[in-house]
């Protein structure tokens, strides 16, 4: 088992083989180049030199003679990573197996939890009806890594966990022989690693983008979400008594193929791809695990005895085999497999199932149709005592049909108001029903729109096709919707999603269009259809409104009759990304929080029961932070049995690349789900008082934030010139443009980019900037002072929400360095902005620290995140070197050097200082 020694001895003992490595491919001069500055990163670390000579070593450097030198430390910071991940893991396995009591974010320790508050059947079955919990995999990309690197990774890892497993062990003849074997395969995949491109050669299309979200069903999800939900089911049914509960409260979504806003190449062809791979992958599962339950269940009638249902389905279709007269179950499943190939047929197409022996059999319908043949084999089972053998793969198999249909994930469209107001207009004024529909007032849209919901006269002819190409794309994009929904079921595309939702008409606008191909059906003041309408509240203004916005959707008659035979249940999503570029990242989080409190009682106002969607990224400055922490830290009565959230990037495969991780951060999910609708999470003292401290600190924050970001006219220059936001579209990350307009202005900006350059200069500024500000106004001079540092200590100490916002500011604050953002400050062509706009952020970063600090009464940032502190001590001196040649590149490029090695340097740095920080965008 590794201990921090382990961990350190990991590091250096991948460090050796990697130099060993490159001395061999690159030659001892490159070696001693980046041996010499790995020294002196660490000495610079430690305070023992000054950052200049680093500055010196790799001033003027040849872009060819640079690009092995940042590979090798993109590498280390890489082998520093999975060294980490492996103590890490190892460290929360000894705990078990020491008999520690279950820590936070697990199952275990949310039973304990739950009975400790003597939480009754009832009140689980209350708050689980209708329960859903969706991580959402999104086409935001911000995995800078290539797949084959990660596959290069989780081989090392394994090797490494084989030579702990040896180096725990009583040594015996062979230890050396077989660690020798190991090291001998480490160096074999490092070598084929550095190998490798880091970096894309294209752009990824939308297809590539859906592949690769599927690659994480086959590495962790197609097993571990079944599981997941059969044990949550079971134990709430044996522990607590609940009967009236779902049996899949997992269930997943994707973005990917079906968000197209801001993004061209989503279309009707990347939907009907997405629905289709998503399908055969699933139905592909099921034939695979009905083949080898086919093996396993070789019971003999002559040994044991079967149900009648269980011979009738042995005896349907072409199931008898003579080789296997007196093996039922063999038939029955040989059967069902037969089925499953005839639906996947009848689906996708012959060209999907090899043989033709699947034609004698008749497709699903339905999979309930699928379970319950399988039920029968099951009840047939348990009524030999056969319980043992169900509960192992029949049962899977059965957990993964409720968890995953014949769909494996929800597809949610989502597109911005403004496009789906200009494709009405057109569509409108070609109707002849209106000819300048966006010229209308608000009251005089919602009138029209709600007329044309109670109508079931189509606006556009069939095969019309004389609109622009925006429109058609958009028409299309509906159509092929409505043509998967038939396909594979209502759950394949139960999602409409409006960003920038600012009004009710913004939100009947693509009820008119889904009523169009027949997702919405008109009848009269009650229209009826299977898509969840999902208002997305994003800049602080919107989430301000929202719960206003909703109160007056509610109240039309329409809208409400749609929502009741949808089960009352209003879905609405919330913009991280957006709010915190609009207004700073304390004033978003208080928004978001307030808003969703405001919210929360209109739904109660109006008997409607509410299922937030939380936007969140992978960096703090979009909402990201551990998932636990951050669901238990909503207003109470958000989390009412059901959470969807986003997953992108990075952090998709940091939680979902390998079954172990995926089974951590699913139940990190389902905990807080069920503690936050279950228990009281959200207890203040003086909730009145705490609004008031949070809404005055949040107008201090955004004032600072918008004094710098939108009011100072030096801000977009220096944000320009000092990162490399530019040079970010060319780092091939993704299918989406950098920016929804042609437009330098931050407001359309996407928020990847924006955070992803502050990440790359290391200032970080989404994460903190403000904060210290008001924190410090707020608690002033004089005899009040003392007070109200108490008070907020006191709300650090008992809120949730404050201190989760406290928290993940700290690990924000711990990875910049001020002193390597001056360094991005000097490639500003004006030294008095550069100088000017720098010193405020340095000013502000140095209040911020000092201020955590008279909060929470540590000195320390991470005093409560060892994982991180480890990290930032032993880790993060890799990333001076990469920061330090980005900038020589960039000072070149931008000189006028685009040289293919200049323009690749800059690349394989940010490709590098993403891996090293953990998270890009």
């Amino acid at each position: 088992m590794t201990t921090p020694d382990h961990l350190q001895e990991d590091i250096r003992y991948l460090g050796r083989i990697l130099g060993r490595v490159v001395a061999e491919q690159e030659g001892e001069e490159v070696f001693e180049l980046v041996e010499h500055a790995r020294q002196l990163a660490f000495e610079v670390t430690r305070g023992n030199a000054d950052l200049e000579v680093l500055v010196d070593l790799f001033r003027d450097i040849e872009p060819a003679k640079a690009t092995p030198v940042i590979r090798a430390f993109s590498h280390f910071a890489l082998m520093a990573n999975l060294a980490e991940d492996i103590h890490d893991e190892a460290n929360r396995e000894r705990i078990l197996d020491e008999g520690g009591a279950p820590q936070d974010s697990t199952l275990e320790a949310t039973w304990s939890k739950l009975s400790e508050a003597g939480v009754s059947a009832t009140q689980i079955e209350h708050s689980l009806k209708g329960a859903l919990v969706a991580p959402v995999l999104t086409a935001h990309p911000t995995e800078t890594r290539r797949r084959t690197v990660f596959d290069a990774q989780k081989h090392i890892t394994d090797l490494m966990r084989d030579r702990h497993q040896i180096l725990d062990a009583e040594p015996n003849a062979r230890t050396e022989a077989r660690l020798a074997k190991i090291e001998q395969n480490i160096v074999r995949r490092i070598t084929i690693l550095w190998q490798t491109a880091l970096i894309r050669v294209a752009r990824p299309r939308i297809e590539d983008e859906i592949e690769v979200g599927l690659r994480y069903y086959s590495l962790s999800l197609l097993a571990e979400i079944p599981t997941l939900n059969r044990v949550v089911h079971d134990r709430l049914e044996s522990e607590f008594g609940a009967q009236d509960q779902p049996r899949a409260i997992v269930r997943p979504g994707s973005w990917i193929g079906g968000d197209h806003d801001g993004n061209p190449f989503v279309t009707a062809g990347t939907l009907d791809y997405a629905a289709r791979r998503a399908a055969q992958t699933v139905l592909k599962h099921y034939s695979v695990q009905l083949h080898a339950l086919e093996h396993e269940l070789s019971s003999s009638d002559r040994m044991i005895g079967v149900t009648v249902d269980l011979i009738e389905l042995a005896g349907r279709g072409n199931n008898d085999v003579p080789s296997r007269v007196d093996e039922p179950y063999r038939r029955a499943i040989h059967g069902v497999r037969g089925r499953i190939l005839a639906t996947t047929a009848a689906l996708l197409g012959e060209d999907f199932v090899e043989g033709a022996w699947h034609r004698n059999h008749e497709p699903y319908a339905t999979p309930e149709e699928f379970d319950a043949d399988l039920a029968i084999v099951d009840a047939s089972l348990r009524a030999s005592h056969d319980g043992i053998i169900a509960d192992d793969r029949l049962t899977s198999i059965r957990s993964a049909i409720d968890s995953f249909g014949f769909h494996l994930y929800s597809i949610d469209l989502r597109q911005n108001s403004e496009s789906f107001e200009n494709v009405l207009t057109e569509v409108l004024a070609t109707a002849r029903v209106h000819s300048s529909y966006s010229t209308l007032s608000e009251q005089e849209k919602v009138e029209l729109l709600a007329n044309e919901l109670r109508t079931p006269r189509p606006l556009v002819p069939r095969g019309y096709r004389d609109f622009s190409e925006a429109t058609l794309r958009e028409l299309d994009l509906f159509s092929q919707a409505a043509d998967s929904v038939a396909r594979f079921g209502t759950a394949m595309i139960p999602h409409q999603i409006i960003s920038m939702a600012t009004s009710v008409s913004d939100i009947l606008e693509p009820m008119v269009l889904l009523k169009e191909v027949g997702l919405i059906q008109a009848n009269g003041d009650h229209p009826t259809g299977s898509v969840d309408i999902i208002p997305l509240f994003e800049t602080i203004d919107d989430l301000e409104a929202g719960a206003g916005i909703l109160q007056e959707l509610w109240s039309l008659p329409l809208y409400r009759s749609y929502l009741t035979q949808l089960g009352d249940i209003q879905e609405v999503m919330l913009g991280y990304s957006d709010s915190n570029k609009d207004g700073g990242y304390f004033a978003a989080n208080w928004a978001l929080y307030d808003a969703e409190t405001q919210i929360v009682e209109a739904g109660r106002a109006e008997s409607v029961r509410l299922r937030l969607f939380h936007g969140r990224g992978g960096t703090v400055g979009r909402g990201g932070g551990p998932s636990y922490e951050a669901i238990l830290a909503q207003p109470q009565g958000a989390v009412d049995g059901s959470v969807r959230v986003t997953e992108q990037g990075e952090i998709i495969s940091a939680k979902y690349g390998a079954p172990r991780a995926a089974r951590r951060n699913l139940e990190a999910l389902v905990s807080s789900t069920l503690e936050a609708s279950l228990l009281n999470v959200d207890d203040v003292p003086d909730r009145e008082r705490a609004v008031e401290i949070m809404t005055e600190l949040a107008r201090i924050s955004r004032e600072k934030y918008s004094a710098l970001v939108h009011e100072d006219p030096g801000f977009i220059p220096y944000f320009v010139q000092s990162t490399p936001l530019h040079e970010i579209g060319s780092l091939n990350i993704g299918s989406r443009p950098s920016s929804r307009k042609q437009t330098s202005g931050v407001e359309d900006l996407r928020a990847i980019p924006w955070v992803l350059a502050w990440s790359q200069s290391r200032v970080l500024l989404p994460g903190w900037f403000g904060v210290g500000t008001a924190l410090e106004e707020w608690i002033g001079e004089g005899e009040q002072a003392d007070e109200r540092r108490a008070e907020l200590r006191h709300l650090y100490e008992t809120w949730p929400f404050f201190a989760s916002v406290l928290s993940n500011m700290a690990q924000v604050v711990s990875k910049a360095g001020m002193q390597i953002s001056g360094l991005y400050a000097r490639l500003m062509d004006d030294r008095e902005i550069a100088d000017r706009i720098h010193g405020v952020i340095v000013d502000e970063f140095e209040l911020t620290k000092r201020m955590f600090a008279e909060v929470t009464g540590s000195g320390d940032l991470l005093a409560d995140n060892p994982m991180l502190a480890r990290s930032v001590r032993r880790r993060f001196p890799y990333l001076l070197p990469l920061n330090i040649i980005q900038l020589e590149m960039l000072r070149r490029h931008r000189a006028g050097d685009h040289r293919d090695a200049v323009s690749r340097g800059i690349q394989l740095t940010m490709n590098g200082l993403a891996t090293a920080l953990r998270n890009s965008g």
